[in-house]
């Protein structure tokens, strides 16, 4: 039988799981216990859908958006509703880019800089002008 982890278990796991992944050994989140009731609906469907983009990989608002069947401004809906994740790297908000691979609106420390590392740390192809 499994039980839930507490919050008193669960924090240590989660951070030494962070800190491998950091240092390259990627780590998946899904499957990590978060307080859903602190999101809306809509940005938990926008949360889960970032959950599954793989380490490494990216998808654009607009990709989000449609997948979600939003209209023409759901990608915009997208980035406000990442503005607000109270989890990164978890629920990996990093991994969401421009349509055209552009770096935005990443309100964590450090802002584009902290973005454009966590994906190369993954493995991303980055884009360069």
């Amino acid at each position: 039988e499994i039980y839930p982890l507490s919050l008193h278990d669960a924090l240590p796991i989660s951070i030494q799981r962070a800190k491998e992944h950091l240092a390259g050994r990627w780590q998946d989140f899904s499957d990590t216990a978060l307080d859903w009731s602190r999101a809306s609906e809509f940005q938990r469907a926008v949360y889960r859908q970032t959950q599954a983009i793989p380490a490494g990989c990216t998808r654009s608002y607009g990709d989000i958006s449609r997948t979600l069947a939003l209209g023409p401004e759901g990608a915009r809906a997208v980035g406000v509703a990442l503005a607000t994740n109270p989890w990164p790297l978890i629920v990996p908000c990093h991994r969401v880019v421009a349509s055209d691979g552009r770096m935005t609106g990443f309100s964590a420390p450090g802002g584009i800089r902290t973005k454009t590392r966590l994906l190369a740390l993954e493995g991303a192809e980055l884009l360069s002008e």
